[in-house]
C-alpha cells in the first residue's frame, strides 16, 4: 500500500505519521519541537520520523509542512517560532533516507487538506485563512495550490488614520493593539470575546472595528482570487460562536465557512502534497 511520512512541524510541537491514499492517519507520534539550534532540529525531526516508521525507505515520500518561508526545493528560509534560519530540511532528509522528501508552508498544505478531503472538496477554488498569532492563507485550485510568494498577512490595511500589516490588527495577539486605539485596556483574546459575548459597550466599537477590518481583508481576496469559498481556521476560531454569524452577514459577495479540519490539517495537507508530487 502506498503510505506517505507527514510532517506537521509547529513552533510547540511536531507531529508525524503514516499516511495512506485513503488520508487515514497511523502512526501517530508527538514530539515536542527542538529550537534555538540547527543541527538539534534537524536530528530531531530524523528521530520522529524513525519512531513512526523503523525502515523510512518502505514509504513513497516525506512531506513536510513548516511555519515558515520555503524556497521550491525544499530550502527553508527561516522558521521565527523555532528560532533558526537556512535550514536545509528537504535535502538533509534525502541524503539520510534516500527517499523523496517534500516541503511546503504549513498555511498552504492545510489548504490542501482542505480542498482535497472532506467537505469543502467539491468547490473548484478554496482560500484558506488562519487567524492566530498571525495571519496566513493560501489558494488552490481544482485542488491544486496555486504558488505565489504573496503573503497575505502583510497585506496593508488602513484602521484609525493609521496603516499596519493585516496580521497586526486581526490576529488575536493584536487585539489588544485595536483595542487600545479605541481607548480600551484588555489583556489577551480570551478577554476581548468574552467582553463581546457579555456585550460590554466599551469593547463593541473595538469588536465593530474589527469585524469591518476582517470583512474588508476577505473582499480584497475576493477581488483578488475570485474563490468559490474561503475556509477559516486558527486560534480566534475558537470564539466562532461569538463572531461568525457577524461576519458572514459582514461579507455578503463571499462564501464563509469554519474549516473542516482543526489538529489533522497539517499532517493530512502534507500527505497531499506528497501524494500529488509523487504521482
Amino acid at each position: 500500500m502506498d503510505q506517505i511520512i507527514s510532517l506537521d512541524i509547529g513552533g510547540t510541537n511536531t507531529r508525524c505519521a503514516l499516511i495512506d491514499a485513503s488520508y487515514q492517519v497511523k502512526n501517530l507520534k508527538i514530539n515536542p519541537t527542538v529550537t534555538g539550534t540547527l543541527q538539534g532540529f534537524l536530528d530531531s525531526v530524523a528521530a520522529i520520523i524513525k519512531e513512526v516508521v523503523p525502515v523510512p525507505q518502505s514509504c513513497k515520500a516525506i512531506a513536510i509542512g513548516v511555519p515558515g518561508r520555503v524556497r521550491y526545493d525544499g530550502y527553508i528560509y527561516a522558521l521565527p517560532n523555532i528560532h533558526i534560519e537556512a535550514i536545509p530540511l528537504a535535502s538533509y532528509l534525502h541524503d539520510l533516507f534516500k527517499i523523496p522528501v517534500y516541503v511546503k508552508n504549513d498555511a498552504e498544505v492545510a489548504a490542501l487538506a482542505e480542498s482535497n478531503v472532506g467537505p469543502y472538496k467539491k468547490y473548484r477554488s478554496l482560500f484558506f485563512i488562519t487567524i492566530s498569532t498571525g495571519v496566513g492563507g493560501a489558494l488552490c485550485v481544482d485542488g491544486k495550490l496555486r504558488n505565489s510568494s504573496y503573503e497575505v498577512g502583510h497585506t496593508l490595511m488602513e484602521c484609525h488614520g493609521e496603516i499596519h500589516e493585516a496580521e497586526h490588527m486581526l490576529s488575536g495577539a493584536y487585539l489588544t493593539r485595536l483595542a487600545k486605539a479605541n481607548g480600551v485596556e484588555i489583556e489577551n483574546a480570551h478577554q476581548f470575546f468574552d467582553l463581546v459575548k457579555a456585550k460590554d459597550p466599551k469593547i463593541l466599537p473595538t469588536y465593530h472595528d474589527w469585524i469591518a477590518l476582517l470583512a474588508e481583508f476577505i473582499q480584497m481576496n475576493q477581488d483578488n482570487f475570485e474563490p468559490d469559498i474561503f475556509t477559516l481556521t486558527g486560534g480566534v476560531m475558537k470564539s466562532a460562536d461569538v463572531f461568525f454569524l457577524d461576519l458572514q452577514k459582514a461579507c455578503p459577495h463571499s462564501h464563509l465557512e469554519k474549516c473542516a479540519f482543526d489538529q489533522e490539517a497539517g499532517l493530512i495537507g502534507a500527505a497531499v502534497y506528497g501524494f500529488q508530487k509523487t504521482k
